[in-house]
């Protein structure tokens, strides 16, 4: 479950830094937002599940009602950082979201 976050949080790194070449500062900050934006829901979702299965309290309902606040806090994210950055840049925030969110895909069809 962590080995996936890491992954994600690697795709986002290499994004940024693709941004960065391509198209500059904003360009990387809009990409590692965009990336965030699904790494540290994730990520917090992550932990949320390990504790719960490590103190013996996982359920089903659990899970779901972490699922569904993981995907809150995505769409929250991207909303602020939607309105308070002024600089940007959209192609590379939608970028830098879409390979966090395909991280795991990736990594799964190249392990094939």
């Amino acid at each position: 479950m962590f080995r996936a976050v890491f992954h994600q949080g690697v795709a986002t790194l290499i994004v940024a830094g693709l941004a960065w070449f391509w198209a500059g500062p904003h360009a990387a900050l809009s990409a590692a937002l965009g990336g965030a934006a699904v790494f540290v829901p994730n990520l917090l979702f992550a932990m949320s599940l390990w504790a719960a299965a490590k103190s013996g309290r996982a359920s089903v309902t659990r899970f779901f009602v972490g699922e569904f606040i993981k995907v809150v806090a995505t769409l929250a994210l991207l909303a602020i950082v939607a309105g308070a950055y002024r600089d940007l840049h959209w192609l590379a925030l939608l970028a830098g979201l879409i390979v966090a969110l395909k991280a795991n895909l990736f990594v799964i069809l190249i392990k094939a």
